[in-house]
Formats: C-alpha cells, sequence, structure tokens
C-alpha cells in the first residue's frame, strides 16, 4: 500500500499525480467513481451537546463509519476510477481543539481505501474556516495537498475548486483572483477547438452553486448570487 503521503498528497502543482492528461485523456467509454462527503469527525457528539459551535470531543462513531464506507468501496467491483470526498473533513475549525486528533484519526481511517482507487480531497468551509486565510489554506494544503486543481480520468476532465473563495475571501482576496484566473483558463482551454478534448468536464467543490435552482434565494448552504457583502456568520451544523 502507498504511504500517507501518496494518498493524501497527490493533489499538487494544480494536478492529481496518476491522472494527468499525459495518461488520461482519452475517452475509453464509461465508468464510474465514488462520490462522498462530510465525514466531519465530531459533529456527532456536538450535535448531541447541542454546541454545534464546538468541535466536539469525541468522534469514534465517525471513525467507525468511515471505516465501513471505505470497506465498502474496496469491495466494489468492478473498481471506481476514483473516490471523491467533498469537504468538511473534520468538524474542528482550523486552530481549535481537536482539529490534530480529528484530522489524524480520519487519515488512519482512509488509509483503508485500496489504492487501485485515488483518493481525490475537496476542501469545506470547516476545513479552512467560514472565512479562510492564507494561513489556513496553508494548513489544508500541507495536511491534504493542492486545495483547488484538475485531473483527468478516461478523457474526463475534472475540476475541484475551492468554494470557499467564492464563499467569503474577504481576508485573502489574492488567492480568490488566483483561483478565478486559474479557472478561466481551464474552462476555456475545454471549450476550444484544441486537443485534447475533454468527453465532460466534471466540477466537484463543497458548497453547492444552488439546492434546486439558479434563482433560489441566498441560504447558508447555496453560495450568493451577488458574491458575499460581509463575512460569514456562525459555525453551523452540516455544511
Amino acid at each position: 500500500m502507498a504511504d500517507s503521503e501518496d494518498i493524501f498528497l497527490r493533489a499538487k502543482h494544480r494536478t492529481f499525480s496518476g491522472l494527468t492528461e499525459d495518461v488520461e485523456s482519452k475517452w475509453t467509454g464509461p465508468f464510474f467513481f465514488i462520490q462522498a462527503a462530510d465525514p466531519q469527525l465530531g459533529l456527532m457528539k456536538a450535535w448531541k451537546d447541542g454546541d454545534c459551535d464546538g468541535g466536539g470531543d469525541e468522534w469514534a462513531e465517525e471513525v467507525e463509519l468511515t471505516k465501513q464506507a471505505v470497506e465498502a468501496v474496496n469491495q466494489l467491483r468492478p473498481r471506481p476510477r476514483f473516490m471523491v470526498l467533498c469537504g468538511d473533513l473534520v468538524h474542528a475549525m482550523p486552530d481549535t481543539p481537536f482539529r490534530d486528533g480529528q484530522e489524524r484519526d480520519l487519515k488512519e481511517a482512509l488509509k483503508g481505501t485500496d489504492p487501485s482507487i485515488p483518493l481525490v480531497i475537496v476542501s469545506g468551509n470547516h476545513d479552512l474556516g467560514n472565512t479562510p486565510t492564507a494561513r489556513t489554506m496553508e494548513q489544508f494544503c500541507t495536511a491534504w495537498g493542492n486545495d483547488y486543481f484538475s485531473f483527468w480520468v478516461g478523457g474526463v476532465l475534472c475540476l475541484v475548486l475551492n468554494s470557499q473563495l467564492f464563499y467569503d475571501a474577504s481576508a485573502c482576496p489574492q488567492l480568490k483572483e488566483a483561483q478565478e484566473t486559474w479557472l478561466e483558463e481551464q474552462l476555456s482551454r475545454a471549450s476550444s477547438s484544441a486537443e485534447p478534448k475533454p468527453k465532460h468536464v466534471l466540477v466537484f467543490q463543497h458548497i453547492p452553486l444552488y439546492l434546486k435552482t439558479p434563482d433560489e434565494e441566498d441560504d447558508y448552504f447555496n453560495l450568493k448570487r451577488e458574491g458575499p457583502t460581509e463575512p460569514a456568520g456562525p459555525v453551523q451544523e452540516g455544511r
């Protein structure tokens, strides 16, 4: 089995090792992948205690559920081409109690993933903070790899985005601008006539653009239509 760095730090230089354009740009027919989200170690205890602003001082239940999910994925035949984990890896926000322990125990549970199934990590608000900073982004990238990047699987271009930069980048506007410039380049190239042309383009992010319809009202669980005008509110359960 690959070591923990191979598993969790494969997103680097804005791509993903082993799933690059030079080896995966050709469409080879339908495939499937696993999308999971919000293991959020610590949330269940925090919720039971009625203190969802806290980090939760117990997370054995979430660890067991994560291990069960990993075991179920490993047993699938044929193998999924990859598994993507769409954010809120742990419940404790950056620089709060229990954060290090939750991250450590989640990694230990995820290390059981079969090495033939690449594990793609997406950042969520609990991973970066509701209002991320350059420092909390660096902490995430050190622990889990790039916060945004692209990869290819069987002729399909996949884009992983840091949705927190769309939600509230008031503390790091330059990083938001950098992601948007990169995204424009990715989308422009994908829509051009240049080869290789992706069969499909998939986008993975933690906060959805909308829950049901594009014109729905702003909510905690979707992105603001006009962009943030003030810092995000306090931590809530769920997202």
